[in-house]
């Protein structure tokens, strides 16, 4: 891979887009561990919690108690989603260390995932990046639906550029380009990783799903094309109660794994998630979709039987 990076930071994000996707809700200690897991294996940004409206998305409606229980660890952050002024206004007084803002790029899933069109989404974001910025604290914006919509099918480059553009004329210190239904391919994430770093000048951060398969594919071209983090979710859950047919996040143990294999450093201990994984399966239930949890790490040499 032509100028492939040497090292990548991976950003875990079960906890929020992960557990936010879960029939049940998952209790507060065990939302806690996972992220207390998750740091300890070395991962050193965490997407922790989400400041949505509590009848919209109840299995993220306890935030601050979350935020208040973790013990952090030096040279770690926790981000929160917010959706709103109020959101942020939650967020700060929880003591996230960064925000994180969604506009989605379509109207059609724009109405329905947030109850805004693009331009509402847009101006929402300036005035949650402008507050934030004033208190001290970091925002970052990811532009969902950038690759493909449920509802409006193929999204334009050019206007997925042109929105990246406007956005980053509110100070993010990231932008994330979000393929929210997981329909990327390779040749796309590279292109739009490299128009949208050329038109900002800022770090492009990509948060892939697997709902087609695509989406580890989707993450080494990212990096080939120069992105400087990219979303994982241990075991592999999540995806987005308002769009149809999204499944689960890159699993973060399958990445690291793949990473690790191609001599990027990520700094995350995988024999750690995996342990997580094992756990995180067991707390919810159910069998989880990374498939390095099944099958093992790559093998050490064993003695052959003569």
């Amino acid at each position: 891979m032509t100028g492939a990076a040497v090292a990548v930071e991976v950003v875990e994000v079960a906890p929020r887009d992960g557990l936010q996707d879960e029939p049940v809700v998952v209790p507060t200690a065990d939302k806690v561990e996972l992220i207390e897991r998750a740091l300890a294996a070395g991962v050193r940004r965490v997407e922790a919690v989400s400041f949505a409206r509590p009848d919209r998305v109840p299995t993220m409606a306890d935030a601050e108690e979350v935020m208040a229980s973790v013990r952090r660890r030096p040279g770690t952050r926790l981000s929160g989603l917010v959706l709103n002024r109020r959101g942020l206004e939650r967020a700060l007084a929880a003591g996230v260390d960064d925000v994180q803002v969604v506009v989605v790029v379509t109207e059609s899933f724009s109405r329905r995932n947030q109850g805004a069109g693009v331009e509402e989404a847009l101006a929402m974001w300036a005035s949650v990046a402008e507050e934030a910025h004033r208190s001290g604290v970091g925002a970052s914006v990811t532009l969902a639906a950038a690759f493909g919509c449920p509802y409006e099918g193929t999204v334009d480059p050019s206007h997925v550029r042109e929105v990246a553009r406007r956005a980053a004329g509110a100070g993010p210190f990231e932008i994330a380009l979000a393929d929210t239904i997981g329909c990327a391919v390779p040749p796309e994430v590279d292109a739009l990783v490299r128009g949208v770093a050329a038109d900002t000048g800022l770090p492009v951060r990509l948060h892939l799903h697997n709902s087609r398969n695509t989406g580890y594919a989707n993450a080494v071209a990212g990096l080939s094309a120069g992105a400087a983090a990219l979303d994982a979710g241990i075991g592999g859950i999540g995806g987005c109660p308002f769009a149809p047919g999204a499944t689960g996040n890159v699993a973060t143990e399958d990445l690291v794994h793949l990473l690790d294999r191609m001599g990027i450093a990520t700094g995350i201990d995988l024999d750690a998630l995996l342990g997580t994984s094992a756990w995180l399966a067991a707390t919810l239930g159910h069998p989880l979709p990374g498939q390095v949890a099944r099958a093992g790490p790559f093998p050490t040499a064993r003695a052959v039987a003569g």
